[in-house]
């Protein structure tokens, strides 16, 4: 299936599709089917991580598929235990063996685990694997500016992406607004916020029924406008259809604006502050 999936370019040059595929909790056989449906369905920007013990999974996924490897962007990503330069090194080629590829389209640094303060390490780890090919894009997720800024200041060297929590109850104006001002692209985990009671909301309800669309494809329609890479999980073939179904319609700046409004100052979902949050 072909879909016309707008791209994106980040700051090194790298296309990446606008929505891509969750694969958080898509393990083993069974992981393997829904990420396959999902390629044959026309995804191609495949996000994994590390911690998600899936990595194996996906790459058998892309192993099965027919498509060819350079039209994937395939991410996987540093958990924190792993952020001391070697580790962070065997962690990146662990991931690679784990996976069968040769490369990662894109590789994040997970959480920046500020308590320890070694993410200094891991982003020297990744600018090298990148020089290596093992990696063609690098960046970051759930970066604050400090924490982006310290990485430029001592390397030269932006994310070309930072990974946050962002869904209508949280919007991080601020933070995406930050992100593009320093040419980094602003990309959405939980988009539709876990199922935390955004797709209930009057306003998304209403703009599903006016344009003929359910409530998810209203809200991963705002992340795009935005400006967000949105990379919404579902193991349901039909969903992962709709969930791409979003480039037939467009919001007014009015509506966008009501879906804006429903963000909240305490939104985080599990109050995973990456200021004081540690991943390991």
């Amino acid at each position: 299936m072909q879909l016309n999936i707008p791209t994106l370019t980040l700051n090194d040059g790298l296309t990446i599709p606008s929505i891509g595929l969750g694969t958080f909790l898509l393990k083993g056989e069974e992981g393997v089917k829904n990420i396959h449906n999902a390629i044959d369905c026309g995804y191609r920007l495949l996000d994994s991580a590390y911690n998600y013990e899936n990595e194996g999974t996906l790459g058998e996924a892309i192993k099965n598929s027919n498509i060819s490897r350079d039209e994937l962007r395939v991410t996987s990503k540093l958990p924190g235990r792993y952020h001391e330069y070697n580790l962070a090194l065997e962690t990146i080629h662990e991931s690679l063996y784990r996976s069968g590829l040769d490369y990662f389209d894109l590789y994040l640094i997970h959480w920046p685990n500020p308590i320890t303060n070694k993410y200094m390490d891991a982003w020297n780890a990744l600018i090298d694997a990148k020089k290596d090919g093992l990696i063609r894009s690098i960046g970051v997720c759930n970066f604050l500016p400090e924490h982006i800024e310290r990485l430029y200041d001592e390397t030269g060297v932006y994310p070309s992406l930072n990974q946050i929590e962002l869904h209508p109850y949280y919007n991080q104006e601020k933070l995406r607004a930050w992100n593009t001002e320093h040419g980094i692209i602003t990309q959405s985990w939980s988009p539709l916020g876990r199922l935390n009671g955004s797709m209930e909301e009057k306003v998304v309800k209403e703009l599903a029924r006016k344009y003929d669309k359910n409530e998810a494809q209203i809200i991963l329609r705002w992340h795009f406008q935005l400006g967000c890479v949105t990379i919404p999980k579902s193991s349901n073939k039909l969903r992962q259809v709709e969930n791409v179904n979003i480039f037939d319609f467009k919001l007014t700046n009015e509506e966008m604006d009501k879906i804006s409004l429903l963000s909240r100052e305490t939104g985080r979902n599990k109050n995973q502050d990456p200021a004081h949050y540690e991943e390991f």
